[in-house]
């Protein structure tokens, strides 16, 4: 019996990886294009012409002050969908991230007011209270699920709750915020040091902040760790699979908890951007939101740290081109939250309709496969008699 020829091996293998490459590239731009069909339809049925829309937003994206405040914004959006994708490779569902970058924040605030040390020492103490503050908060609902069975959907949707109760009881004179005069209703902490301020790069089109190169670490050590380390594959196999992850000696109850703390943890740098580089203290309207829209950045992103760069770098498009739109033509500002929305639920759309898709064309590739070894076959017994 003669062996399969490699050649026609090494054929097949790349020929299903690249068709593998093509299905996971297909979803994503079919959920952006039917996004932008929908949203046209609709800026047509309002009257506004949507090629003009587009126009303005790709115009402004030209400029190098829109390109700056796309990237500043993609970094903080990339990093809240770090947080989220973390917990979604293990099949855990941190919707959490919201509340766990606003405590993580608010005392990283507090001790950049109160500590003022060298900045290679002040940054780092930073960077490690906000991450140590947001695994601990998310370490909450790990361990409600690992030793309660709590679902982590429900503990983490009611631990952003109490964070804002957290917030609400902290963020007031004489604790963490400054005395204030009664002339003024602002309640925020005082400023951070200036050692604690981040560094930038001054470009043509405005300050670039220097978290970007913080954001682009978080993504190579979010694949480093899921791919070429032992806890990355304990954790990967406890997502498909808590029974096979156990058979295999897996401590499946630790995996949560440890799962759970650095997404937490993730999740504490979200804030430190705005915090470090723009507004230097932490106030009552700081950043809302960041939490569930890093959610809709992994989804669309496929929970991979390159997906998520487009993701993000997408979304910060949107939302930062879109602010001009009032302001060049009268559009309205509500479209860009219409696009976000819609990109999501297409997303969940494109992505079922690209995995059905895919099934076939290998139910297909498996039956003509069967076919030509069962001819091939009957061939030989009809040779031999």
């Amino acid at each position: 019996m003669t062996s399969p020829n490699p050649a026609a091996k090494r054929s097949l293998a790349q020929r299903i990886s690249g068709e593998r490459i093509v299905l996971a590239l297909a979803a994503p731009v079919l959920a952006v294009l039917l996004s932008v069909a929908i949203c046209s339809v609709l800026l047509a049925t309002s009257g506004k012409n949507p090629f003009d829309a587009w126009n303005v937003m790709i115009t402004y994206a030209g400029k190098s002050d829109g390109q700056v405040n796309i990237l500043n914004r993609t970094t903080t959006y990339y990093l809240a969908a770090a947080a989220a994708a973390f917990g979604f490779r293990m099949n855990l569902f941190n919707i959490g991230v919201e509340g766990q970058y606003k405590v993580a924040a608010l005392f990283a605030a507090f001790v950049g007011a109160k500590v003022d040390l060298p900045a290679f020492i002040q940054i780092p103490l930073l960077l490690v209270t906000a991450m140590v503050v947001g695994g601990l908060y998310a370490s909450i609902a790990g361990l409600l699920k690992v030793y309660r069975g709590v679902s982590e959907v429900i503990s983490t949707i009611m631990l952003n709750s109490i964070a804002v109760a957290i917030v609400g009881l902290l963020l007031v004179p004489g604790i963490f915020a400054p005395k204030v005069s009664s002339t003024s209703n602002s309640v925020q902490t005082e400023p951070i040091s200036q050692s604690s301020h981040f560094f930038s790069m001054e470009t043509a089109g405005g300050t670039l902040w220097g978290f970007i190169f913080v954001a682009a670490l978080v993504g190579v050590a979010f694949q480093f760790v899921l791919t070429r380390t032992r806890f990355g594959f304990d954790l990967r196999a406890t997502g498909r699979s808590e029974t096979a992850a156990t058979a295999s000696g897996v401590n499946v109850k630790r995996m949560v908890v440890i799962s759970m703390v650095a997404s937490g943890a993730i999740a504490g740098l979200i804030g430190l951007p705005e915090l470090l580089q723009n507004s230097y203290y932490y106030g009552q309207s700081f950043q809302p939101g960041l939490g569930f829209l890093g959610i809709s950045v992994a989804l669309l992103g496929r929970n991979s740290p390159i997906g998520m760069a487009f993701a993000a770098l997408l979304f910060a498009f949107l939302d930062v081109t879109g602010s001009v739109l009032p302001l060049q033509g009268g559009f309205p500002f509500e479209i860009v939250n219409v696009m976000e929305g819609t990109i999501v639920i297409c997303v969940v759309v494109a992505y079922e309709l690209v995995r059905r898709y895919g099934l076939k064309r290998q139910q297909r590739r498996v039956g003509a496969q069967l076919a030509a070894q069962a001819a091939v076959a009957t061939e030989k017994k009809e040779v031999a008699s």
